[in-house]
């Protein structure tokens, strides 16, 4: 039986036995009348305390001033992983349990992955194992807040210790990087950007946000994370050595000489001789700096020579003009009957072929426009008849993508600037090389350890790239079986690889969220940039090589500016299923892509897409519909459909939009004439 502390107190005090009842009334202090302690603090209550300062802090933080959610929002999902990591790790599994599944929801959209890893974690074992759970629980979680916002977050926790704020605290100080940047110093964080940013709720990370800390584009993850170390990156165009320089020279005299410019145009030599100036004056790579490159044949010479006469040719694009975007002009090729057994299509630089791989492990290879293909063997006993397409059999798994050789339309009778070769990857963890005289594999590459998502030819052949399960992406040379180089850092599979076009970096994009920038010579990495909210599914360097352009599965379009490693913007009108193929103008001022939207989309990449405020919404892509640069509407006869489209928001950097017919766009591709090729697959 326990007796009553007051009784107890009041016979003290009738014995007079002061000192022993002032002890005791404080020691009675904080207890019930039972006896057992009183909770004053949030940090004392076991289990519930993260789920009591989680629900303090998102309160808080909705009621907060409209111009500060957007930045304080991002403490939300760090906070909670590692609450929940905590309590995990604290033996507490029902209540870990509860708070994850209480609070998931928030974060579908953003971290959808993240979630479905960690939700099987429920002992503490789980954690040293799951591999999610390691990045977070060995890294710091970086974020960015403007001082306004940090000092108003300061305040908060000291005002609301006892609430929750000495959780809140805890998880702050020992798992988070919190950086902090004057308004002026950043425009993202000055005044006129938080007030946009407020009024457009978003749904993915900064791009300098997230796992391990980082700076931004930074890929030196070593330094601290407040320092702006940057590799300096020499993004000009290598131009040919002083010999070959004089044969194109030679050849573009001779070609003027017999079809002289028109009245206004220049001539070829000028072109070229304004090119090499221009090149020049550039940050250009050194020899060392570069990959070796064997001694240029005739045939680069003639292929140099027919690139300079179609880019004085070319349909110029100069972004807007008063608002009104540049014609641009797409043929769609579209394939029927295919049973949604394509995986990829490419188009062969001379404009002549185009490859689409197969989930039946084999290639077929047609003619553009249909004539045929008369250096294709025909099996004897059959008829000789040269056909307009031909097939390619040798992987033993599905054929994940297929890249043609660099090549130029030629305009001699020779065809020695004409497309030689096609690579292919595929699940059986190879490469092959094809022969598009003999139609026939040349050569096997072997050396990834797991199925080859993609493979990319350097802007000069001789050198492909390569990215896969294993997590790796390897750089090879056509007269090697083995990898030349081994690109090691990505935490998931590397799913889409490319060059930058002075061949002296390649870029890889992962389903980690993250794209990353290699020096190719080591092989050690320069940029890392994170930002993407989905899987990136598509990559393409501008021609200019100072602008890198990621696609992911949300349908958003990241701008990066490679020098200084920043975000330059975001660019949303496709739907969700992901963006598929990106290419550029060779102005590089326009973007076009294509997707599982069935749309081709052209895009502004000069305009800011705040210029207008937040993007418009229309309906998701749909057969039918031709959307301009305002976002407007309009029906096109033949559009039906009783169902509702879904809403999207359209930035206003798209100049266009073409809608396909139930056709998913698998590639788009910019000529040298600035035309567009793309193609889809029919699916009923």
């Amino acid at each position: 039986m326990i007796a009553n502390p007051t009784k107890v107190l009041e016979y003290l005090s009738k014995k007079g036995y002061n000192r022993t009842e002032a002890m005791l009334r404080m020691e009675s202090a904080n207890q019930d009348v039972d006896g057992r302690p009183i909770q004053t603090r949030v940090e004392e209550s076991g289990g519930v305390k993260y789920g009591k300062a989680f629900d303090l802090f998102r309160n808080w933080i909705e009621e907060n001033l409209e111009i500060y959610k957007p930045d304080l929002r991002r403490l939300l999902w760090p906070v909670f992983v590692y609450s929940f990591l905590e309590l995990v790790s604290e033996w507490y599994p029902r209540e870990s349990k509860t708070y994850f599944n209480r609070y998931r929801g928030i974060f579908d959209n953003e971290h959808e992955n993240d979630l479905r890893a960690l939700q099987a974690i429920a002992l503490p074992e789980h954690v040293l194992e799951n591999e999610i759970a390691k990045i977070y629980h060995s890294q710091r979680y970086r974020v960015t807040l403007s001082q306004t916002a940090f000092y108003n977050l300061i305040g908060f926790l000291e005002h609301k210790e006892r609430e929750g704020g000495a959780v809140l605290v805890s998880v702050i100080q020992t798992r988070l990087t919190v950086v902090t940047v004057e308004r002026t110093a950043e425009e993202q964080f000055s005044l006129a950007k938080l007030i946009e940013r407020a009024r457009q709720p978003e749904n993915f990370p900064a791009e300098d946000e997230g796992i391990p800390g980082h700076n931004p584009g930074s890929a030196n993850i070593t330094q601290g994370a407040g320092t702006t170390v940057l590799t300096r990156l020499k993004l000009g165009q290598v131009t040919f050595d002083h010999e070959a320089r004089q044969d194109i020279l030679g050849d573009l005299q001779e070609e003027d000489k017999t079809n002289p410019p028109a009245p206004g145009q220049s001539s070829l030599v000028e072109a070229f001789e304004q090119r090499i100036k221009r090149e020049e004056s550039e940050d250009v790579p050194g020899r060392t700096e570069l990959p070796p490159r064997p001694p240029p044949l005739a045939r680069d010479v003639a292929m140099e020579v027919q690139k300079m006469k179609e880019n004085r040719d070319r349909f110029r694009i100069s972004s807007r003009t008063g608002g009104v975007g540049p014609g641009v002009s797409v043929t769609m090729f579209t394939f029927h009957n295919t049973n949604d057994s394509i995986t990829c299509l490419d188009f062969s630089a001379d404009y002549r072929l185009v490859a689409a791989g197969f989930d039946l492990h084999y290639i077929r290879v047609w003619s553009l426009d249909g004539s045929p293909l008369a250096d294709a063997p025909q099996p004897d006993g059959q008829d000789s008849r040269p056909t307009a397409s031909h097939r390619l059999v040798g992987h033993s798994g599905p054929v994940y993508n297929v890249s043609f050789a660099p090549a130029t339309p030629s305009s001699d009778k020779q065809d020695i600037t004409k497309c030689k070769y096609l690579l292919s990857c595929s699940a059986d963890k190879s490469v092959r090389l094809w022969s598009l005289e003999s139609w026939a594999c040349v050569v096997i590459y072997k050396g990834h350890d797991g199925p080859v998502w993609d493979v990319s030819w350097g802007p000069h052949g001789h050198y492909f790239l390569t990215g896969s399960f294993d997590r790796t992406a390897r750089l090879w040379s056509t007269d090697r079986v083995d990898y030349l180089r081994l690109f090691v850092g990505h935490d998931r599979d590397v799913d889409h690889v490319c060059f930058h076009p002075n061949n002296a970096y390649v870029f890889t994009g992962s389903c980690d969220k993250m794209v990353r920038m290699w020096l190719v010579t080591n092989g050690y990495p320069v940029r890392m940039f994170t930002g993407h909210a989905g899987n990136i599914t598509a990559l393409a360097c501008s021609p200019d090589g100072k602008i890198l352009a990621s696609a992911d599965d949300s349908g958003t379009i990241i701008l990066w500016d490679l020098a200084p490693g920043k975000l330059l913007k975001r660019m949303r009108g496709h739907g969700k299923g992901g963006i598929w193929s990106l290419t550029w103008s060779v102005e590089s001022t326009v973007i076009v892509s294509g997707g599982a939207d069935g749309t081709v989309r052209v895009w502004d990449v000069q305009l800011p897409n705040d210029a207008s405020g937040q993007g418009k919404v229309i309906g998701e892509g749909g057969a039918g519909q031709k959307m301009d640069g305002t976002a407007q509407v309009s029906n096109v006869p033949g559009a039906g459909g009783k169902k509702k489209a879904k809403e999207v928001v359209v930035t206003s950097d798209q100049i266009s939009a073409f809608p396909t017919k139930k056709s998913p766009v698998y590639k788009v591709m910019f000529t040298q004439q600035n035309l567009v090729l793309a193609g889809g697959a029919y699916l009923p």
